[in-house]
């Protein structure tokens, strides 16, 4: 799964538009978000780390590190 599909699952899963987390994720950072510069993004695979954990925390989801045994 790639980040693009796993951005818009979590998106479906909470009922949040790319707006809203837009919106969210300028609010949170100061830094100026649209949907269609997030979705650029995501389309063009250019969405920094950081960006996507502004994403996870928007959308209140954190990633886990398990080792594989």
């Amino acid at each position: 799964m790639s980040v693009k599909e796993d951005v818009k699952m979590l998106l479906a899963k909470e009922a949040c538009t790319m707006t809203k987390l837009a919106e969210e994720m300028t609010r949170l950072s100061g830094k100026k978000y649209t949907m269609k510069s997030i979705s650029d993004k995501l389309a063009r695979r250019t969405l920094q780390y950081e960006e996507f954990l502004l994403i996870l925390k928007v959308l209140k989801y954190e990633i886990e590190y398990k080792r594989i045994p």
